[in-house]
């Protein structure tokens, strides 16, 4: 028996060495299973592989044909080809080990196969949004540029946990192809192909709240992008015990607290102030939900990483119940909606199951809401107008009512007048 446990004790003690404990944080993860059965599709690639976890799959090789075509239009720019290729596979080369430690699982890929896929998949990245930016001319046979549905098809894949490459791979290949007449950094591109996946309405990001920021992917960016922008907005204080979710939009209307849609370069900036509740505008579309569930399976499984979208997405889902939350948020222009009025609330229902929340940042928000609703004064005002100043014929019959009570105050004074004269 004692032969036995020192056996197994042996081999627990060789597992704990080795590969299973890396120094190294890695930021780009494989879906858990218990948020990836909410909608497998928001998770997987329409058309083009990024990275390792899909790489090779038979329903997007034929769009390894693209990516080569644009590698050899980028290489073509330069005034040596092979020794500008030679050179991008030599400088992530030296960076073989960072790479396959910024993935959470062991990649079984050679040294080969995985530097040629980060050198492709990079270039190709590089030179898409240098097109989309018009810094290159786009030909009039781009499979990309002149086919609608596949920058659709990009806005969906480039955002995917699982469809990341490290952002270092990415700006090293950027500066080694870049040309003296560039003037945008890799980082604004980047902005500049996504600046409109959640609202039309965006103000630009400014582009130093970046500088010392470590960048880990494409995804990683999108979400500091609407992160950084509010940092030092949210208070240190502790939320208090009584505090309750934010009201339904309708409910919140019926209290007499108003809506405002505002401008700001984050959908994330929701304020209450003296009775409104201001909100920058935010676009629900089709790749609205990959980019949701992406960022939120990003927050839940990235070490120490606040869930400031997935606090969003519980405070939307709060907001709207029903069609009428989502037509009373339209009025407003707060939510512009390209879907069924009726998919809108189950969808933001759905967004943060099986999430873990920490702290959530919208509580202070709530807990104004709340504390406003109490109050009696804006409760009868709304009422008054909602019930009584909401038609014409309605505020015609206060109008004359309001005459009528004036008459009859009149009359009344009058008669006491003359009583009073008489004695």
């Amino acid at each position: 028996m004692a032969g036995e446990i020192e056996s197994m004790a042996s081999n627990m003690r060789s597992k704990m060495g080795g590969d299973t404990i890396s120094s190294s944080t890695p930021c780009i993860f494989r879906i858990p299973s218990i948020l990836r059965r909410h909608n497998k599709e928001a998770y997987i690639p329409n058309a083009f592989s990024i990275g390792p976890f899909h790489h090779g799959k038979k329903d997007l090789e034929d769009k390894e044909k693209i990516k080569f075509n644009y590698l050899e239009g980028l290489l073509y720019r330069t005034r040596d080809p092979d020794t500008t290729l030679m050179e991008c596979i030599k400088e992530i080369a030296k960076y073989e080990t960072e790479a396959r430690e910024c993935y959470a699982e062991e990649i079984h890929m050679g040294k080969q196969a995985f530097i040629e896929m980060l050198v492709l998949d990079g270039c190709f990245i590089v030179e898409l949004f240098r097109k989309d930016a018009g810094v290159l001319q786009k030909g009039e046979n781009d499979l990309i540029c002149s086919t609608s549905c596949m920058l659709q098809f990009l806005q969906h894949d480039l955002i995917l946990l699982e469809n990341q490459i490290p952002w270092f791979v990415l700006e090293r290949l950027f500066m080694l192809t870049r040309s003296f007449s560039e003037t945008k950094s890799l980082l604004q591109l980047t902005l500049d192909f996504f600046a409109h996946i959640f609202s039309f309405e965006k103000s630009p990001v400014d582009p130093d709240l970046f500088s010392n920021q470590e960048i880990q992917h494409i995804l990683d960016l999108i979400r500091s992008s609407l992160v950084l922008p509010l940092e030092g907005q949210q208070g240190q204080e502790e939320p208090p015990v009584s505090w309750q979710p934010i009201p339904s939009a309708t409910s919140i209307k019926e209290s007499g607290i108003n809506f405002r849609k505002v401008r700001s370069t984050s959908i994330l900036d929701v304020k209450f102030i003296r009775g409104t509740l201001e909100m920058p505008s935010i676009l629900i579309q089709e790749t609205i939900e990959p980019a949701f569930r992406n960022l939120i399976s990003y927050e839940q499984c990235y070490p120490n990483c606040s869930p400031r979208i997935t606090s969003y997405a519980i405070l939307l889902d709060n907001l709207i119940n029903n069609e009428e939350d989502v037509e009373e948020l339209g009025k407003s222009g707060i939510l512009i909606n390209w879907i069924n009025p009726h998919d809108t609330p189950p969808f933001f229902k759905m967004l943060y199951h099986d999430t873990f929340v920490k702290e959530f940042y919208y509580w202070k928000v709530c807990w104004e809401v709340n504390k406003y609703q109490r109050k009696l004064w804006p409760k009868w005002r709304a009422f008054y107008a909602h019930n009584f100043f909401a038609k014409p014929w309605a505020i015609v019959s206060q109008i004359a009512a309001a005459i009528l009570l004036v008459l009859a105050i009149l009359l009344v004074l009058t008669f006491l007048q003359t009583i009073y004269s008489m004695k």
